[in-house]
Order: structure tokens, then sequence, then C-alpha cells
């Protein structure tokens, strides 16, 4: 595993486990980083859930859809690090 794949993981870690409430659009933000990196242009449309709230989601990874899985997984690890203001090592 490399040390970006490591620094992934404990920021998917923490940002699961986060207790402080995050506005939408960066909940959007996590979910299309996160879906980016993990499948990359292999992402499904969600099938569970809102019908509204799925069209967001898909929206947001639209958005995104050109960043490789590294980078998607250098925003995530940004993201995190800019929400709880502490550097992931």
């Amino acid at each position: 595993m490399s040390k970006l794949d490591d620094k992934f993981k404990i920021a998917f870690e923490i940002a699961s486990n986060m207790t402080q409430r995050v506005p939408p659009d960066i909940m959007l933000k996590f979910y299309a980083y996160y879906k980016q990196a993990t499948k990359g242009e292999k992402y499904k449309q969600p099938e569970r859930g809102i019908p509204l709230r799925n069209a967001f989601k898909l929206n947001a990874w639209l958005q995104i859809k050109n960043l490789s899985t590294e980078e998607a997984k250098e925003k995530y690890i940004a993201l995190v690090e800019e929400i709880t203001n502490k550097k992931i090592e």
C-alpha cells in the first residue's frame, strides 16, 4: 500500500467518525472525491435513497470526473485536513 493510500484510509476513518455537523455542499464533496478515488470511471448512479439526493450526488461526481483516482484521494485528504484543522501524516 502506498503512502497516499495510507493517508486516504486515515482520512476516510476520520471523516467517517466526525461528530461535527458538516454543510451539505461539503458532504457532497466528500462523497464525490471518495467515489472517484475508489471507483474512478466505474461509478454507478446511487440506487437507494431519495431520488433528489441521488441526483445531487451524481452531479457532484460529474463535476470532478476528470480527476485521477490519485488526485481524488489527495483532494479528499485535503478536505479532511481543512475541516478538522489537522495534518494527516
